[in-house]
């Protein structure tokens, strides 16, 4: 497929997971989460079976997008793919949302069984999928995961390729009037820290950057969330992740917020260089569907 990884690139996202907790679960949790050999066992009990499709009823899904410069983010993207950009600036956006029943598709009204973790995805945009996956695809490159659950960690490093998850020592994201409030804190583990308020605003207009990028607020809309694939680092140096989802957006009922950018932080980004301001905007209802996953070689594999 042309993707030969860099082999510290994993280092470098800070993807190897490592628990905030204090005690006896702290290793074997460590342990289980960074396992390349129970990945490679998984590996191949799954290629005899189907995709277990997922389902989940998310809710609240708060989008916030920064404009990069291309260059000072290639570093983390596989060589052979390609970032989306327009004069040399890319977007990177973090949503943050709470699942509902997130659990097995086939067990329908049963689901409610499953918990409603928070999580929050920051992804980077691909201007094509990889070489070997569906070129029809829409793909963001998934940098970084966390959710609010230990088991949910646990079992999407276990049974997932592409969702390396973390474990944040505290994560919230709650509505106060016309606010939303996104705390995750990293502790001593492995998660990265981002603050977030965001603001309900009437305007839906583009700040500086965007406008140069997007003909609208509605198509930079259109482009962030319409989304139906996910590029992931695995635990191989030169193999990719690659999944499908469904995510049916009804465009009218996305609303404006505002980020306000004193009360917010993200530590992450400062290592990038930032231009203009920010697009942010909220999802109150969707219907998530994960729908395949599989692992992309190089052709020389």
């Amino acid at each position: 497929m042309g993707a030969d990884v860099r082999i510290d690139t994993l280092d470098r996202l800070g993807n190897r997971y490592r628990s905030h907790r204090i005690g006896l679960i702290r290793t074997p949790s460590q342990f289980l989460a960074n396992s390349s050999l129970i990945a490679r066992c998984r590996r191949v009990v799954t290629s005899f079976m189907p995709f277990l499709r997922l389902r989940s009823d998310v809710t609240n899904v708060v989008y916030t997008t920064w404009l990069l410069e291309t260059e000072s983010v290639k570093e983390l993207v596989p060589n052979g793919l390609s970032l989306w950009e327009r004069n040399g600036l890319t977007p990177f956006t973090i949503l943050t949302y709470r699942h509902g029943n997130f659990g097995p598709s086939f067990l329908g009204p049963l689901r409610r069984i499953f918990r409603s973790p928070l999580q929050s995805n920051w992804r980077l945009y691909l201007e094509s999928s990889p070489e070997g996956a569906p070129q029809d695809a829409s793909t963001v490159l998934f940098l970084k995961n966390s959710m609010s659950s230990h088991l949910y960690m646990l079992g999407t490093r276990l049974f997932s390729d592409v969702l390396a998850t973390h474990l944040p020592a505290r994560f919230s994201h709650e509505i106060e009037a016309d606010r939303f409030f996104t705390i995750i804190e990293s502790g001593s583990g492995s998660s990265p820290n981002f603050n977030s308020v965001t603001q309900s605003i009437d305007e839906k207009e583009l700040d500086i950057g965007f406008s140069d990028m997007f003909e609208s607020w509605g198509s930079a809309v259109e482009f962030l969330a319409m989304q139906d694939a996910a590029v992931s680092y695995t635990d191989q140096p030169s193999v990719l992740a690659f999944s499908e989802i469904e995510l049916p957006i009804d465009l009218s009922n996305v609303s404006p917020l505002q980020l306000v950018e004193e009360e917010s932080s993200c530590p992450f980004l400062e290592r990038f260089t930032r231009h203009g301001g920010t697009l942010s905007f909220v999802i109150r209802e969707l219907d998530f569907n994960a729908t395949s996953e599989c692992l992309l070689k190089p052709k020389d594999a």
